[in-house]
């Protein structure tokens, strides 16, 4: 019994004791594999990071670094009133100049500063085929002009009218714009494109119909200078044939006076 013991305490010693004995295993492909996917990792971090600043400088606000107030008007040109605006003395026509400041559809501002034509029907059936045609043509010339010139008072007034609504809405932009707080973001920058945007077609329009106006008017000059050069043509025209004629007759006249002529 006594020789047991010593076995069986040398055996639980050898039980219990940790085996320090291991086996190394090295997997090329594992290591290979690990090394990229260590560099992909830190591809896509450093990308990340770079990406980050990137969209950190573009939310920076140019407030960070100067005033944007001086990127503003500091007293942007009103727009003036008639009659007794700014300071103006009363004009010819008062009814003119709120035509010219709201618009006129009706045409009596432009009526009230122009000569108006007398009723021209007994007149004309009073004149000869040929007379009637070259007063109508002058008639016509008087009636495209006065069409024109309602047109383009009218909306030279409405334009008017509307730019100040619209320079109030330029200030607020304005405003806006150079508003240096930080706490605004992209979409409000966007807002302000659009606002930006929006303003601009506008006043595109305007310029198109102050343009459009500008050419009527060129074309009702040009109908009027080209009725002036015809009627002289057609006077010289008429001159020359009535000389023609004279000079016609006169040569028969002395054609058979010379044939008929004896000597006394």
């Amino acid at each position: 019994m006594t020789k047991v013991l010593p076995i069986l305490f040398v055996s639980l010693l050898l039980i219990t004791a940790p085996g320090h004995a291991q086996v190394v295993v090295h997997d090329t492909s594992v290591t290979l594999r690990n090394a990229v996917t260590a560099m992909l990792k830190e591809h896509l971090l450093n990308l990340q990071i770079a990406q980050y600043s990137q969209l950190r400088r573009w939310a920076q606000r140019l407030s960070m670094f100067t005033d944007l107030r001086t990127f503003g008007a500091a007293d942007p040109p009103k727009w003036r009133t008639h009659p007794h605006g700014d300071g103006e003395e009363a004009g010819v026509s008062d009814a003119f100049q709120v035509a010219l400041d709201f618009g006129d559809a009706a045409g009596a501002g432009y009526q009230s500063v122009t000569e108006s034509i007398e009723s021209p029907e007994a007149a004309l059936r009073a004149l000869p085929p040929a007379a009637r045609r070259v007063l109508e043509q002058q008639l016509s010339t008087v009636d495209l002009t006065d069409a024109i010139s309602l047109a383009t008072i009218h909306n030279s007034g409405r334009l008017r009218f509307a730019g100040r609504a619209e320079l109030r809405a330029i200030d607020a932009l304005d405003a806006d714009v150079t508003d240096g707080s930080l706490e605004q973001s992209a979409t409000a920058v966007l807002d302000k494109i659009s606002g930006a945007a929006l303003i601009g077609a506008r006043q595109r329009q305007a310029r198109t119909e102050l343009l459009i106006g500008l050419v009527e008017q060129l074309v009702a000059d040009t109908k009027r200078e080209r009725d002036t050069q015809a009627a002289a043509l057609n006077m010289q025209i008429a001159l020359w044939k009535q000389q023609q004629l004279e000079g016609r007759n006169s040569s028969t006249l002395a054609g058979q006076a010379l044939a008929t002529w004896r000597q006394p």
